[in-house]
């Protein structure tokens, strides 16, 4: 078979360091065991536009291999030039670059390593809530270009002990976040869900669920987003629901950048609305060089901080790329064996959605 994979070009980083394996150099550590299998393995970083190296092995692809952190966009049209397409599987987590409803009319299997990012991202989280509600940024910034001026960057540092935190979304990540929060005494923890925690799992952490998004966004002073991107999520937290927020709370959002209205979200943060926005998840990515996201500021004043974007980086550190690489080898060993895959790691199969973050399982 030809297995194509889309990754990012390591360049010397993926020399000085061999665990990089998301990148076309190190190609998820499978390029030899699959050469012997006797399959063909094509790895390429161009993805864009019709005359893109994906696109040009598309066609002719039986296996497709891509990563959230720089992903090929399998859409309804790059499917329909592939009438060989067997698989689309995700290294890591999160499938909506693949128009799910096409891969289903074709029978397409849709894969990912479930569970390969919750620690790796839920940690980001944390840290990102921090360097938000503490100022970090400026602080640093203020240090390495020389400068001291406390009065400058505590102006607009919190404590995390006493706010209100809240997670949209309390599956596998957003339940650990809330796990990873309960040592710093939080005012209170609230989760909004399409289902209720099991109720041992919501006493282990003391958080409670909010059923009406208003009421719960409402109360928050930090939203952290840990839910999936399809058509309900898209574009949920707009103006309207930035408008719910207290005034002066903090957002970090490291599910998909989607979720959010990135223009919205800028203007919130620009005009003091918000006081901050972080995360790695960005609508485009590669971002573009005028992405609102890029230049935000709390109140549009670079020394008040406010800006706690990272590249997509947070579900992809050097040990969560040694489990999705593990877990896409699990994958094809079963696909090739015509072995049954995990049921957490299937997302559509048979013409079916599986995976009820996308859709009800059928």
């Amino acid at each position: 078979m030809k297995v194509l994979a889309i990754l990012y070009v390591g360049g010397e980083h993926a020399e000085e360091e061999p665990r990089l394996l998301g990148t076309v150099e190190n190609a998820l550590g499978i390029g030899s065991w699959l050469k012997e299998q006797g399959h063909e393995f094509v790895v390429v970083s161009d993805k864009e536009g019709p005359q893109s190296d994906f696109q040009k092995h598309i066609v002719d692809t039986d296996i497709l291999i891509t990563t959230p952190f720089h992903p090929g966009y399998a859409t309804r049209e790059i499917i329909e030039k592939a009438p060989k397409l067997k698989a689309c599987i995700t290294a890591g987590v999160g499938s909506d670059h693949i128009d799910l409803a096409a891969a289903n009319e074709k029978k397409i299997l849709v894969a990912e390593v479930t569970g390969s990012n919750v620690v790796s991202v839920a940690e980001h989280v944390l840290m990102t809530i921090l360097l938000l509600v503490r100022n970090y940024t400026p602080a640093h910034e203020q240090i390495i270009s020389g400068g001291w001026n406390v009065a400058q960057v505590a102006k607009n540092t919190f404590d995390l002990e006493g706010k209100v935190v809240g997670t949209l979304g309390a599956g596998r990540i957003g339940y650990r976040v809330l796990e990873r929060l309960v040592p710093f005494d939080c005012a209170e923890l609230l989760y909004y869900d399409y289902q209720p925690l099991p109720k041992e799992a919501e006493a282990k952490v003391g958080a409670k669920r909010v059923e009406d998004l208003k009421e719960f966004l409402g109360k928050l002073d930090v939203l952290t987003i840990n839910a999936p991107l399809h058509e309900g999520t898209k574009g949920l937290i707009n103006k309207e629901k930035l408008g719910w927020m207290k005034k002066g709370a903090w957002i970090v959002n490291t599910a998909r950048g989607a979720i959010c209205n990135a223009q919205d979200v800028a203007d919130a943060v620009n005009s003091g609305q918000i006081r901050g926005y972080g995360g790695d998840v960005w609508p485009q990515q590669p971002a573009p060089e005028d992405a609102p996201w890029r230049k935000m500021q709390y109140k549009g004043d670079q020394t008040k901080g406010g800006n706690g974007m990272t590249p997509h980086v947070s579900g992809t550190s050097i040990d969560a790329q040694i489990r999705y690489a593990n877990g896409t080898k699990d994958i094809l060993k079963r696909f090739f064996a015509g072995e049954a895959q995990e049921d957490a790691n299937i997302i559509a199969i048979d013409g079916a959605m599986f995976s009820r973050a996308y859709g009800q399982k059928k």
